[in-house]
């Protein structure tokens, strides 16, 4: 059955996204599998790819400062104290190579994100247009989150160690340690910028999403147009 302007006229709008009004869900029955599973297939494959794109590159974290990779937060509220002692240019050296690190991981992602779109059922589709502003963010993270974990720790390990940033974070760890203000046990750096660099790849994911929910024909694809204009 195809999809009729008329019978979404209940969807309403909430912060830039389209949802479908609790009464209407089970308009959802009427997709089409392929126009479901095909739309938003392409959907989360132009989204991604962009994502990646985006963030793989020098200043793709550095440079964007809805991403940017902060100081940790027990450095951040010791920051002050440490420019007093003279570390000010290891922490802005600190916060630049953490960022640098972050975009030399984000392109190991594309092949489990296209991994997670291949395999995604009729029913997860659905999910997703069904689940408002966070669903693409959603899906991915549930399907992807961890195994990106353990595909980034060992390049963003390695990136922090070569740039020399785990020799400037131990200095500051150390003097924070000696003051009581960071825990040695929580000193792992290569954590913390790993999940930041998870945070970022799926943020930029969910902005791409929502470019295309707005104006799905910009997108390029009659069936991206399809599927999500009969949402507007």
């Amino acid at each position: 059955m195809h999809l009729h302007r008329r019978k979404f006229n209940t969807f309403v709008m909430s912060a830039g996204y389209f949802v479908i009004a609790p009464a209407y869900a089970t308009v959802l029955a009427d997709l089409t599998s392929g126009d479901a599973s095909k739309g938003l297939k392409l959907a989360l494959e132009k989204g991604s790819e962009m994502a990646v794109q985006l963030l793989g590159v020098q200043d793709g974290f550095w440079g964007n400062d809805k991403v940017r990779i902060g100081l940790p937060d027990a450095v951040r509220k010791g920051a002050k104290l440490l420019k007093n002692l003279g570390m000010g240019k290891q922490l802005d050296e600190l916060s630049l190579q953490m960022n640098r690190a972050a975009e030399a991981a984000v392109p190991l992602s594309k092949k489990l994100l296209t991994q997670a779109i291949q395999k995604m059922s009729v029913q997860d589709a659905k999910g997703i247009l069904q689940g408002g502003e966070n669903a693409v963010t959603q899906f991915f993270a549930v399907k992807t989150r961890t195994p990106l974990a353990v595909e980034f720790m060992p390049t963003v390990r390695q990136s922090l160690e070569k740039l020399g940033v785990v020799d400037q974070f131990n200095a500051v760890a150390v003097k924070l340690s000696g003051i009581g203000l960071l825990d040695k046990d929580k000193a792992k750096l290569a954590s913390y910028v790993t999940d930041k660099t998870l945070d970022g790849l799926y943020f930029m994911i969910g902005e791409e999403e929502k470019k295309i929910r707005q104006n799905p024909a910009q997108a390029g694809s009659a069936l991206l147009s399809k599927v999500f204009g009969a949402l507007r």
